[in-house]
């Protein structure tokens, strides 16, 4: 991935059609709870464009994340 970071009073996305989808390191989708009170497999929270027939409790249903690994 290649990250370009932006100042928020620049950026021209939609709020109301991205999906915030959480990143974790492996599929487990499961660690133990750190300090700052995430989970430790948990890596960041990624902003999805989505269809304009789909709203974010469509993909929230399915389960959707992201992974940085696959499994073996």
């Amino acid at each position: 991935m290649h990250w370009i970071p932006c100042e928020k009073t620049k950026d021209t996305v939609d709020k109301n059609r991205v999906f915030p989808s959480p990143v974790y390191k492996t599929s487990e989708r499961k660690g133990t709870l750190s300090t700052t009170g995430h989970s430790t497999n948990f890596v960041s929270t990624l902003l999805l464009p989505m269809a304009q027939h789909h709203d974010a409790k469509f993909w929230t249903k399915r389960g959707v994340a992201c992974l940085t690994q696959l499994d073996d």
